[in-house]
């Protein structure tokens, strides 16, 4: 066991930028903020440059809760880089808000306890982290005080309040059953557990982990904040708090649980096919571009689930989900700033846009065709490695479902599509060049990773 609190950099520099930036913000005039917003920044990318050079170091647990392996090294590069995106988002729009700097501080909280919550091999760790990741959202997804907003905060808070009562019950019956909260010691206590207790505990802690993943049953609050909350908002919780929280289910059922207990790959399989085809079925008739999105997250974190679900059956699981988590995270973010850029979310007012910026038109559909799985896009590889982790993990049945619902997910995304691209009016309006130009960045960025990705792998 180490106790070296370097071994925690990352972690410390992003609550050091919190910290910074909050007693700046305090003693800052209510209109230049910006001092403020750049410590919150600097410690996003200290975060960063860390984290990337603890990346070569060798595996280890640090503080007997904190495990320092690849998937920790994954989470703890990908949601500062995604939060890093969502600042850029939304420098423009919260310049000179009075609440500039409580905006940007609750953003890197919540990312702090979405790394967290990947890194946590401790039942009491996990739970600190869950709130971490979760109390920050609530308040960022009403930061506009309009009625949209403050409807999706409740939705939000009162899901995600009565799922963590369920997950702080479930690690309250596991810690009885397998006498400890470390993973370790419950794989080996649960073992001689009564299997009927030890499972109850078990479908509570995933309740709350799959609240923060937006995966069905537990995805109501998804489409509300997708819609109500500001933009940068909506872009940022449909996107960073699932890379935590994958990474906490990947961990959880390899580490914690015992291969005895329960039909893990099973239970995984079936809740992975209801999430992709749930949200897919949800988002053909929607008209409202962030509804349309927040449905496609639930969607995508159905797909997500799969390698989750071959975890413990293929070595390629947890290169899947990993790339997947990267690929999603800025494909996803991509399109949110296409429509932050146009500034306008009903389907139709994206008539023309291609007649008036071509670029952000291409990147919208290249973000879009990308969360298909439409090659050579970082998704398509993400969705390959996903597929070939199920069939490996003998869940053909899985792919199959997978394979059918990214067929038919082509449908809503043409019909967002289609109209950008229509020669019958040109679309006026003012854009948000910064907006736009990180949104072609992130379209860029995806055909880059998939790119890379795949020349990598077929090299390896």
């Amino acid at each position: 066991m180490n106790e070296n609190p370097a071994d925690l950099l990352p972690e410390l520099c992003l609550l050091a930028g919190a910290m910074a930036g909050l007693l700046c913000g305090m003693f800052s005039p209510r209109d230049r903020q910006w001092p403020a917003v750049a410590l919150c920044a600097a410690g996003l990318a200290a975060g960063l440059v860390t984290a990337a050079v603890a990346a070569g170091r060798p595996d280890a647990t640090a503080f007997e809760a904190f495990t320092l392996d690849p998937v920790t090294h994954a989470t703890r590069i990908i949601v500062p880089a995604a939060t890093l995106l969502v600042v850029a988002l939304a420098a423009g729009p919260l310049r000179g808000h009075p609440r500039e700097t409580e905006f940007h501080v609750l953003v890197v909280l919540a990312a702090l306890g979405t790394i967290m919550l990947g890194a946590s091999s401790d039942l009491l760790v996990l739970i600190a982290a869950y709130l971490l990741a979760s109390i920050p959202a609530y308040a960022l997804a009403g930061f506009a005080k309009d009625a949209p907003g403050t409807e999706a905060a409740l939705k939000y808070y009162l899901m995600g309040a009565l799922l963590g009562v369920f997950m702080l019950a479930g690690a309250t019956l596991l810690y009885g059953t397998g006498r400890g909260t470390s993973y370790a010691a419950l794989r080996d206590g649960l073992a001689e557990a009564p299997a009927g207790a030890a499972a109850v505990g078990v479908v509570g802690v995933l309740a709350g982990l799959m609240f923060k993943a937006g995966i069905v049953p537990a995805h109501f609050w998804v489409p509300d904040v997708a819609e109500g909350a500001p933009p940068a908002v909506a872009a940022f919780v449909t996107t960073v708090p699932k890379i935590g929280a994958f990474a906490a289910l990947y961990r959880f059922t390899t580490e914690a649980l015992p291969a005895h207990l329960l039909d893990r790959p099973l239970l995984l399989a079936v809740v992975a096919a209801a999430t992709m085809t749930l949200g897919n079925l949800a988002a053909f008739g929607q008209d409202n571009v962030r509804r349309l999105l927040g449905y496609s997250t639930i969607s995508q974190a159905g797909y997500l689930l799969v390698p989750v679900a071959a975890a413990g059956r293929s070595g390629l699981a947890e290169t899947a989900l990993l790339f997947y988590l990267a690929a999603y995270a800025v494909t996803n973010l991509g399109a949110f700033a296409v429509v932050m850029a146009a500034g306008r979310d009903d389907l139709a007012a994206y008539t023309g846009l291609a007649r008036r910026c071509p670029l952000l038109a291409v990147s919208l559909a290249v973000c879009l065709l990308g969360l298909v799985g439409t090659p050579p896009t970082a998704v398509f590889l993400g969705k390959v490695l996903m597929f070939g982790a199920a069939v490996d993990g003998r869940l053909a049945w899985l792919a199959v479902v997978a394979a059918v619902n990214s067929v038919a997910s082509v449908f809503y995304y043409l019909r967002w599509i289609g109209p950008v691209f229509a020669r019958s009016a040109a679309w006026e309006g003012r854009l948000d060049g910064r907006a736009r130009w990180l949104a072609c960045g992130a379209a860029a960025g995806s055909l880059v990773l998939g790119v890379a990705g795949g020349v990598v792998l077929s090299v390896g």
